[in-house]
């Protein structure tokens, strides 16, 4: 009876072995490469034993979000983003490259797909649409600086419907009616409403694209060594040939600090 009991736990160690010295770790991230980073994170936690609790945020909000209570572990941000969490003294030195994402033009169902086959084309459809959505994040930003450059600011600004991150605008477009409306977003986030219907008409046009860049980096080091390893061991991951390929099958280019 002593030994079978033994034997039950030298077998119950065994099983448990996998999973020691395994973190659960808070990483915090912008909302554009969701679509690349779910997929990466499942390998990694398969391959590693962690687990990563993951939030999505548009940029303007990663700062203020990365150092409330209780606090994250690692961030994915703009270059913009890390330098200010960096003055704070919030995050670490160490930087790796996920990706950047270009902006798309969407629609839903039913409506005709605005032509944004040149730059001209383009602005003849602001200037003709009914409404154009998008968002107050980094890709809304440069939205406001592009009708401004392409003359159509005054046009576009009356009839425009501004969400504060990229999702909200995709929402909008499904619920909306208006017979000729249009979104403008990060690609990646457009995708990822695909399975409901929204459809990607295309990228801007190559003359006036613009790329947000999505850096990773960890909390400045703490007392918790164990915690510390782990997140450098995610970032490590998430600089890896590997997990470059998972953002490049979505369309996450890669990218460096």
């Amino acid at each position: 009876m002593k030994a079978m009991r033994v034997a039950a736990l030298v077998l119950a160690a065994g099983l448990a072995a996998p999973g020691a010295g395994a973190a659960e770790l808070r990483l915090l991230s912008a909302g554009a490469v969701e679509l690349g980073l779910t997929p990466a994170l499942a390998v990694f936690e398969r391959e590693s034993g962690h687990v990563v609790r993951v939030e999505f945020a548009a940029a303007p909000a990663l700062a203020g979000r990365f150092t409330t209570s209780p606090g994250y572990d690692a961030v994915i941000a703009p270059p913009a983003v890390l330098d200010t969490l960096a003055r704070a003294g919030a995050v670490g030195s160490e930087r790796v490259g996920v990706g950047k994402v270009g902006i798309g033009i969407a629609v839903r169902p039913g409506v005709a797909p605005p032509d944004i086959g040149s730059v001209e084309a383009l602005r003849q459809s602001l200037l003709g649409a009914d409404s154009v959505a998008f968002n107050r994040a980094s890709t809304g930003l440069y939205v406001e600086k592009l009708i401004v450059r392409l003359g159509v600011a005054d046009a576009v600004n009356a009839k425009a419907t501004r969400h504060p991150d990229g999702a909200s605008v995709m929402q909008h477009l499904l619920a909306s009616s208006r017979p000729n409306e249009f979104g403008l977003g990060a690609i990646t986030e457009i995708v990822l409403f695909k399975e409901q219907g929204l459809k990607l008409v295309g990228p801007l046009p190559a003359a006036v694209q613009n790329y947000t860049s999505y850096l990773a980096s960890t909390a400045a080091p703490g007392a918790d060594a164990a915690r510390a390893s782990a997140t450098a061991t995610l970032l490590r991951f998430l600089d890896s040939p590997r997990a470059r390929r998972i953002f490049a099958d979505v369309g996450i280019e890669a990218a460096t600090p």
